[in-house]
């Protein structure tokens, strides 16, 4: 199986839009044979900065997943109620038209490519639980409106992030797994949809403080008979340059000797191969890395050094 690669995570930060330099680092990627495609940010058009240099930088070999992450925080941070499981009636309305973006974005670079090359959107939970309620009712009737539109043949799943937990400080705060499962279920069973999950591995541990939480979610997933997707971040319960217990998508710690990894990372080979068990990996629909990188000023090629050494990690574990 070739991975998806969440490139976005990992490209160069700057002060301001620099496409030279992302294109070089873009580059770079491409020239990574073990991956079959990107998941790609959405923040409310194609490209945050300019379309037509997407369009004209991708591989156009490449398949997509989509992820609204960027855009939903962005605009959570305008509006706390803003959710597709809100249970403020404007934010969830607000959480569906982002939505509505997010699809002609995908008919524009299908179009583009002259193929379905779109074929996961993950969808996200939000609001934030510490600043605005959510329910699984408001959430099945955002996903029963979402599910009827014309994805040009790309499939839905919700993405798990960290729940809110009472005594602890999310990240993300949106609904619960068990929620999600529910949820969902339930809009497959009145719609006759095929809506899935896909689980973070450094979301789940942050979510449960514990390298468990991503063996628990994923197994229920699995029960449930939702798991479509699976992506390795790592996180740390240590002080480091990522934070301890963060969504800073830390690297793997060291899995082989003279590769780019990350001290403290709870991430290990050995946290990888269970993981990828009772994933039962083989059978997911998408199976993929996303890390992030520090310093934030590191160069385009280390960036992209940390990329294929994690996604050579990962092929240690799925080719035996």
């Amino acid at each position: 199986m070739k991975t998806i690669l969440a490139a976005y995570a990992t490209a160069p930060v700057t002060d301001d839009w620099q496409p030279e330099l992302h294109a070089r680092y873009l580059d770079g990627i491409k020239q990574l044979s073990s991956i079959r495609g990107i998941e790609h940010p959405f923040t409310g058009q194609l490209h945050p900065h300019d379309d037509d240099w997407f369009l004209q930088n991708i591989d156009p070999n490449w398949d997509f997943v989509f992820t609204g992450v960027p855009g939903i925080m962005g605009r959570l941070g305008k509006n706390p109620h803003f959710g597709i499981a809100s249970d403020n009636p404007e934010g969830r309305a607000e959480g569906i038209a982002f939505y509505q973006q997010m699809r002609a974005a995908v008919h524009k670079l299908n179009a583009h490519l002259g193929r379905k090359a779109v074929d996961f959107i993950q969808l996200h939970t939000s609001p934030n639980r510490t600043g605005s309620a959510s329910s699984v009712a408001s959430l099945v009737e955002s996903l029963k409106e979402i599910q009827s539109w014309d994805w040009d043949g790309a499939e839905l799943v919700i993405e798990h992030c960290d729940a809110f937990v009472e005594g602890t400080q999310p990240e993300k705060g949106f609904l619960t797994l068990e929620e999600e499962i529910q949820a969902v279920s339930e809009v497959n069973r009145a719609c006759g949809c095929e809506i899935g999950l896909s689980v973070n591995w450094g979301r789940s541990a942050l979510e449960t403080r514990s390298v468990q939480g991503p063996l628990q979610h994923l197994q229920a997933a699995r029960e449930a008979g939702l798991l479509r997707g699976f992506m390795f971040s790592g996180i740390s319960d240590q002080d480091t340059p990522y934070g301890v217990w963060r969504d800073t998508h830390m690297p793997p710690a060291e899995i082989f000797e003279g590769g780019s990894f990350a001290e403290g990372s709870l991430l290990t080979a050995e946290q990888m191969k269970a993981s990828l068990e009772v994933a039962d990996w083989s059978s997911l629909d998408f199976l993929g890395i996303k890390i992030g990188v520090r310093p934030q000023d590191l160069g385009a090629d280390a960036r992209v050094a940390y990329n294929r050494d994690a996604l050579a990690a990962l092929d240690l574990f799925t080719k035996g």
